[in-house]
Formats: structure tokens, C-alpha cells, sequence
């Protein structure tokens, strides 16, 4: 049986966990380890939130976890359904948690039209979430909307048969069941394109630290020259251009895939050449050896290249 993306990353999580197992630790860890053990999980910007978390418990509260909404809305990457999650499942305040599955309960019972990825419909479903809230048992309540949600009143195959909200169900009533929650439309993912230069020099790759806001900051990944198209060859031109770093030869296409992310799409070439003589490096920039690569943590794409394609024979 197929493993689901949760049961894939619970192993990485339990690592994660069994380093980790308090705040205090967690704050002093460096940036470095916590990403190489997130390493395979993704949405890296998580664990950039978490350690930027732990570090303003300790420092502005204390040490101690914050036990209500408005004081989690103040920590690094707690937003309002975060906040209203750990709000009312670990400290029983009476705050709505409003997701997708909660959205869509919502828009079908009440036959609402409002899209609801506009401000307009964020903040109307957001009061409705709020005003029919069981105040007295919160964690209950909303526990109850997003099961609802995911194994009953689900996007395909609603089982409408056995809903308990059925008689109530205005979108059951119209046959519009399937027609909501309505979406204001998703832009189409950006096609990007990426020549990773796997530049090699007296047995070290070079390798950079993203250091600019991304999903990938703080990972490290060979450096690249981005296109708008597909490129069929790199020149050492191209390199010293756009690099500036002088190459022995053109770099010769080694590997070549797409990466999907949930806003790119990302064609990315992999292209092997090596240099004489030890370059002006870039920032955040540093030649390293196989084992010196291992205990880097690096992105998805980069781990899917080093999976797909032996570098042994090319760095030591």
C-alpha cells in the first residue's frame, strides 16, 4: 500500500522531535542542524518560523508558551487558524478555526456564493465561524466542523446520506452541493527555469547558502543561471558572464527534471564543468567535499539531483 506524504515524513518528524524536545533546546540550536534535520519534509520556511519562535519564547515570554490567541498572533508564523488551533484544543479558548474543510462545511449549509479566497468572503465566513461557535466547548466544536469537513463533506463523493446537517444543508436542498465553495480562480504556477552549474575544483563542489527570502532560504544548492527558456546548451561565456567564474570547458548537461512547487514550476538543467584555478567566491558561497555536503542541509531539488545522479567519481 502506497504511503500518504504524512506517513513518508513521520520518521523525519520523530528525528525532529527526539533532537527537540523542548523549547529551551530547540532556541539554541543552530539554524544549520535545524534545516538539515528538516531536510525531506519541505515547506522549509516552517522550521524557519519554528526556531525564530522558540528564540522569542525564551526571550519575550519567558520561556513559557503562550496560552491565547492574541499572544500567539505575536509569534513568527502563527496566524489567525494557527493561532485559533492551538487556542481552543490546548487552552479551551472559545476561538473558531476556520480551513478548508471548515470553509467548505460553511458555503454548503449556508448556500454561500461569497468566493471564499476574497477579503469580502474571508471576513464573512469568518464572522459566521465565530457566531455559531459552541463557546462552552470549543475544541469540541471545532474538532467536529473540520472531521466533517474531511470525511463526509468532502470536495468529491459528498456523502450526503449520512450528514447530520443534512435537513439544514441549503446547497443539499438546491442540488448545488458540488458547486461550492467558490474560488476566485488560482493563477497558473510561474514557469521558471534554472541551469544549476555543478562547478567542481580539485575534488569540491561549490555549493552557495540561499541567503534572500524564499521557500529555499537558508539551503544550500550549487550556484545557477536563471532563463526564460529552456536552455539547449551553457557556454563558458554564460558562466564567466553571469558567474563570473572562468571554466576549463562548457559545462556538459548531466541531469535535467521539473520540480513542482505550489507557485512554480520549475525546469531545472544540471551541468558539470570544473576550473584550474580557485575562484573569487560569491557570498555565502564555499567548495566542500562529499562528506562535507552530507551534513548540509539542502533543498528537495537538489536532494533529488544528489539521489538520481552519483557525484563519487567527481568529488571526494
Amino acid at each position: 500500500m502506497q504511503q500518504t506524504r504524512v506517513e513518508q515524513g513521520l520518521p523525519y518528524y520523530e528525528r525532529f522531535i527526539d533532537e527537540f524536545p523542548d523549547i529551551k533546546r530547540l532556541a539554541r540550536a543552530t539554524n544549520t542542524k535545524i534545516m538539515k534535520l528538516w531536510q525531506g519534509l519541505g515547506y522549509y520556511s516552517r522550521a524557519i518560523n519554528m526556531h525564530e519562535t522558540a528564540k522569542q519564547i525564551m526571550r519575550d515570554f519567558d520561556g513559557k508558551f503562550p496560552n491565547t490567541y492574541s499572544e500567539l498572533l505575536k509569534l513568527k508564523g502563527i496566524g489567525p487558524y494557527t493561532a485559533a488551533a492551538i487556542a481552543s484544543f490546548a487552552f479551551d479558548e472559545p476561538k473558531a478555526v476556520l480551513d478548508g474543510n471548515v470553509y467548505r462545511v460553511l458555503s454548503r449549509v449556508y448556500g454561500i456564493d461569497e468566493p471564499i479566497d476574497g477579503t469580502t468572503g474571508k471576513k464573512l465566513f469568518g464572522h459566521l465561524a465565530e457566531e455559531i461557535l459552541n463557546k462552552k466547548l470549543p475544541a469540541t466544536h471545532n474538532q467536529a466542523m473540520m472531521e466533517l469537513g474531511a470525511t463526509i463533506c468532502t470536495p468529491k463523493r459528498a456523502q450526503c446520506s449520512i450528514c447530520p446537517l443534512q435537513e439544514k444543508c441549503v446547497a443539499f436542498a438546491q442540488n448545488r452541493v458540488y458547486e461550492l465553495p467558490i474560488k476566485a480562480g488560482k493563477k497558473q504556477p510561474k514557469e521558471v527555469y534554472l541551469n544549476y552549474i555543478l562547478l567542481i575544483h580539485e575534488g569540491k563542489l561549490l555549493v552557495r547558502k540561499r541567503d534572500r527570502d524564499s521557500i529555499w532560504k537558508n539551503l544550500y544548492e550549487p550556484l545557477h543561471i536563471e532563463g526564460t527558456v529552456a536552455a539547449e546548451k551553457i557556454t563558458k561565456k554564460d558562466v564567466s558572464d553571469t558567474l563570473g567564474i572562468l571554466v576549463t570547458h562548457s559545462p556538459l548537461l548531466m541531469w535535467s527534471t521539473v520540480h513542482l512547487l505550489t507557485h512554480r514550476k520549475i525546469h531545472a538543467n544540471f551541468w558539470l564543468t570544473t576550473c584550474r584555478e580557485s575562484p573569487e567566491l560569491p557570498s555565502n558561497s564555499k567548495f566542500v567535499s562529499k562528506t562535507e555536503l552530507q551534513r548540509l542541509p539542502v533543498h528537495r531539488l537538489f536532494d533529488k539531483f544528489l539521489k538520481c545522479v552519483t557525484l563519487q567519481s567527481l568529488i571526494e
